[in-house]
Order: C-alpha cells, then structure tokens, then sequence
C-alpha cells in the first residue's frame, strides 16, 4: 500500500505530500516519514534534526528563513495542530523561477506536508491560534549558515491570507531585496 501520494508544485522538486491514513473504529495511523517511499518524491538524505514549534496565536508569521551551503537542507514540514498557510519562495541562483512561490494550507487534519529542496526560503503565517508544527530536516542548523528574506518584502509579495500579527525581530529585521540579490549558488 502506498503510504503517501505526491504531487508537484509549479517550482521544480517543490512537492506537496498526502499522507494515507489507515483507520477504523478505534482511531488511525498515519506514517509521518519512510525514507524509501519518499525517494521518489526527492528525499534523497538522512533526516539529521527534528523540530516542533508551538504558535499560540493566529496571524503570527514565521519564516522566511533558509540555509546557504554546505549546511543548505531540505526540509518536511508538516502541521500537527491547528492550520497554516505554508509558503516556500525559489532562491536558488540561475532557476527560471527564482523568486517564485508556492504556497499550501497545512493542517493538524488535512495530511498534508510540504517537501522543500535545498534552495528555498520557507515561512508561514498561522491561521488559527495554537499551531504546532513538525520539521524533519536533512541538515543541522549552523548559524553562519542561516539566511532570510524579510516577509514583507514587497518585491515577494507574498498575500499572507491575514494582516500580519506577531513576528520575531529577526524576521522584522531582514532585509528588503535589492536587485544585486542573486541567489543562493547549490
């Protein structure tokens, strides 16, 4: 039986994953991660570090953050509680989308993930309060390493579904692109 469905996104090796889930009268199972069915949808490394984030509050947004090489990841992120609009912007140096993105709802009840390559921005902005999340990285966070666009950038302009509520200072602080931008080279 296949255990999850992938489909791909207008940006090349950008993919939404649904999870099957197997139920009956006492509840379901639901595989969160198998690294031999994900293979073909373009997991092709060991998941170095697993992380859970609480969001209490509806319109706070997260994100845009990435990593430049050697430390660049992919990411599978997933909403175990609540729903978010989830959103990965193409910043890989020379793609014919660079600086596109695509967006999903991610839901502690759709089964839904979203498997980001090495070479995107990724954010989201909670759409109800009380979010947790699930990110299964194939890198470990390096400091030196870590990038960001701001969320509000208008050159992005990303349509965040609500007005914007909370957001850390790092993420305020980023800088708006300039046109000397070029990318992250992978």
């Amino acid at each position: 039986m296949q255990r999850f469905v992938t489909l791909d996104t207008p940006l090349a090796g950008l993919r939404t994953v649904r999870r099957t889930r197997l139920g009956d009268t006492r509840g379901h199972l639901c595989r969160l991660f198998c690294a031999e069915e994900l293979e073909t949808a373009g997991w092709d490394k060991p998941v170095v570090q697993i992380n859970q984030t609480h969001t209490a509050a509806r319109g706070t947004v997260r994100g845009m953050h990435f990593q430049r090489p050697p430390h660049a990841e992919k990411k599978l992120v997933m909403c175990l509680r609540g729903t978010v609009w989830d959103v990965a912007v193409d910043v890989r140096a020379g793609s014919p989308t660079f600086l596109h993105w695509h967006a999903v709802e991610l839901s502690g009840d759709n089964d839904q993930a979203f498997l980001i390559p090495e070479g995107f921005a990724h954010g989201f902005q909670a759409l109800t309060d009380d979010v947790e999340m699930l990110y299964l990285h194939s890198a470990a966070y390096a400091r030196e390493a870590e990038g960001g666009l701001n969320p509000l950038d208008p050159r992005l302009a990303l349509p965040w579904p609500l007005p914007p509520g909370e957001m850390s200072e790092r993420d305020r602080a980023h800088p708006l692109l300039t046109p000397d931008f070029q990318g992250v080279p992978l």
